[in-house]
């Protein structure tokens, strides 16, 4: 027994704490996934993925153009001579040319109505590395960050985990359409004043995840003014920005204060190729300072999640390559509003709404209707029968800390044409089997038939990046290189 409890003391704070985030329902689903991965022909009763955030719709342009420029990777016969040049030490400052391509394409998907100082992209491993570099620039363990809800969840991993950050959600309602507002900003913010907790800044995705939303110019103003009143920072996630499909158009955050008199030392952007371009297996995160000090500080920073040398050299040629940028971002906006045109339409037809949206690789689908109770209890007993009887991984909206139950993120860029009639018959039937129920007592003992509670023993880690060390299936989208 004495020797049992050294043996716990040898290990870190980091090790034994259960900051990661892991017990929530969010991954739970992704868990259920893995233990019976859907498959067209050898496992059609499967559980379909629609938990993950994946941009898969455009991997044709992608192959197409690097059969065409052979010469873009090292390890062809065509660009092989450049490899010595590649493999050796590179300056963790970046090449040249990956940050000039990466500072011209977040130019281009920003409309070219601002324009970014390569000079100050700096790299991370993904946007969780990213997120995590900034919040270690910007904050000290025990401080706090204000967070729009409904959020990522991994957000509790990226901000709070090996930071010893805090997060503060900032209450937003579907009554508008979940709105940030300045009166949600202020009640969130004198809440921890007053529990004496040092608020640092706002950190927030635009466009939202899991929303599927932009923000307006009217709210992004009044977040700059909002931050440069009390003296703390903002941060914008935009790693979703050339995902928007329809109007309005997406506003980065450089574009809002360079007409506005504020701090810009307290501005910061995270960006990344994850989901805009499809390549979360590349994790390319890019940090992206108006402060100086940041800039320096997330540089030194980054010779912990560099992006690798022959990864940049590939993108640099790809993103400089400006006609097929300006293809793939139009080909990307229109099969992104196909798919989620068929999606939402499909649910209308059997009276399921959700939040109107332009953005994302995901919906917000309103399951309040369905709910037995109108509790957080409700709406995890509701997404258990999905998983378990309707055999689809969708997230529900607890575990984005959304307080209004019955909401739900569902991803719909992460499949194949036959993948998604299958998912959309599936709810089809689910949803019209419920109605048919005489009473609502019968509809709950219809879900109890089956056991209902998702009881995971391993202790695998699951996120949207393919990096987390994990066993998974043959079958699981994440064992394909992510493509």
């Amino acid at each position: 027994m004495e020797r049992t409890r050294k043996k716990g003391q040898l290990l870190s704070r980091m090790a034994t704490n259960d900051r990661h985030g892991e017990n929530s329902p969010y991954f739970d689903g992704w868990k259920a996934y893995d233990e019976n991965p859907f498959h067209p022909s050898q496992n059609p009763d499967g559980v379909i993925q629609m938990g993950l955030a994946e941009n898969q719709l455009c991997f044709d342009l992608i192959k197409k153009w690097i059969l065409e420029n052979p010469d873009a990777s090292i390890c062809t016969a065509e660009g092989v001579d450049k490899l010595k040049n590649i493999a050796i030490y590179q300056d963790y400052h970046g090449l040249k040319e990956f940050r000039e391509a990466v500072a011209k394409f977040m130019e281009r998907v920003g409309g070219n109505r601002v324009t970014f100082d390569p000079n100050r992209i700096v790299m991370g491993g993904g946007a969780t590395g990213a997120n995590e570099t900034v919040m270690f620039c910007l904050a000290d363990p025990g401080d706090a960050f204000l967070v729009p809800a409904p959020y990522y969840p991994a957000f509790a991993r990226d901000l709070r985990w090996r930071t010893g950050l805090e997060i503060v959600p900032v209450d937003c309602k579907s009554s508008n359409n979940f709105r940030i507002t300045r009166a949600a900003l202020e009640e969130a913010y004198e809440k921890a004043q007053s529990s004496n907790i040092n608020v640092k800044g706002v950190i927030l995705a635009n466009p939202s995840n899991p929303l599927g939303t932009v923000l307006d110019r009217e709210t992004m103003r009044s977040l700059v003014s909002f931050v440069n009143e009390k003296g703390i920072h903002l941060v914008c996630d935009e790693i979703y920005a050339a995902t928007v499909f329809s109007s309005p158009r997406f506003i980065s955050i450089a574009e809002i204060i360079q007409d506005m008199d504020c701090n810009r030392d307290l501005i910061h952007i995270v960006y990344s190729l994850s989901k805009d371009m499809g390549f979360p297996g590349f994790r390319v995160g890019i940090v992206y300072s108006f402060n100086d000090v940041v800039v320096n500080c997330a540089r030194k920073m980054s010779s912990f999640g560099l992006v690798s040398s022959q990864t940049q050299y590939l993108l640099a040629s790809m993103l400089s390559d400006e006609e097929f940028v300006g293809n793939f971002l139009r080909e990307s906006s229109k099969r992104l509003a196909r798919r989620h045109s068929v999606f939402t339409k499909g649910l209308e037809q059997v009276g399921i709404s959700c939040l109107k949206s332009n953005a994302g690789l995901f919906f917000w689908m309103n399951m309040r209707p369905l709910l037995k109770e109108q509790t957080a209890q409700g709406e995890l007993e509701l997404w258990r029968a999905i998983i378990s009887e309707v055999k689809l991984n969708v997230s529900p909206g607890s575990s984005f800390q959304c307080s209004e139950p019955g909401w739900f993120r569902v991803c719909f860029a992460n499949m194949d044409d036959e993948t998604v009639e299958v998912a959309l018959e599936r709810i089809r039937a689910f949803v019209l089997q419920g109605k048919e129920e005489d009473a609502p007592d019968q509809k709950s003992q219809r879900w109890h038939k089956k056991s209902l509670r998702l009881s995971f023993s391993s202790s695998r880690l699951y996120d949207e990046s393919p990096m987390s060390p994990r066993m998974l299936s043959p079958h699981s989208p994440l064992v394909r290189a992510r493509t």
